[in-house]
């Protein structure tokens, strides 16, 4: 059986509030591509994809892994996000699902500290979320509100109302946020 690779765009971003917005300055890239512009530039290629699995790199061991439209891993960014497990099936893989209503999510993360120090490593961090979905302008935002180590954390997820597809996200991936930008056919 042929097996069809398939990239599809997806934006990550901290820190922001608004609808997607094209990359800023000037970026030549053929193909799918994540521009990383926080904390500092470098352009994310595709390595390999199984499933909804996805591996970016960019130069100076620079990597981000994703799950659907979720940050699972991180590394070259100094924090790292070593893994992320989600218990039972995720609502974000059809975020078309949560318009108007809520569901429940629990995951669990391990982060490691920038060097590798095995003192700074945390595992096993649970999130428990409340998801629930609403128009924003074009967009439809998923607000993920999530409970982690005693803090409060929202993920937001911007999706084209017709297909599903997450277009921009803000995620908690750890203690170094991202901001990523999807750019390229």
């Amino acid at each position: 059986m042929a097996t069809t690779t398939r990239f599809l765009p997806l934006i990550l971003l901290a820190g922001c509030a608004a609808a997607p917005e094209p990359a800023r300055g000037p970026v030549a890239v053929q193909g799918p591509a994540l521009v990383l512009t926080a904390p500092r530039q470098v352009v994310l290629t595709p390595v390999s994809e199984s499933g909804a699995r996805r591996l970016w790199r960019g130069e100076g061991g620079v990597a981000v892994a994703t799950d659907g439209p979720r940050v699972v891993a991180t590394a070259g960014l100094g924090p790292v996000l070593m893994a992320t497990r989600l218990d039972g099936p995720d609502p974000l893989s059809d975020p078309r699902a949560l318009l108007g209503r809520e569901a429940t999510a629990r995951r669990t993360v391990d982060l490691g500290a920038a060097g590798g120090d095995p003192n700074a490593m945390r595992f096993g961090l649970v999130l428990e979320c409340r998801l629930g979905g609403r128009m924003d302008g074009a967009w439809l935002l998923v607000e993920e509100r999530c409970a982690v180590d005693g803090r409060g954390v929202v993920n937001r997820f911007w999706s084209d109302p017709a297909t599903g597809a997450v277009r921009r996200s803000e995620q908690w991936a750890g203690d170094a946020p991202l901001v990523i930008e999807a750019v390229g056919s």
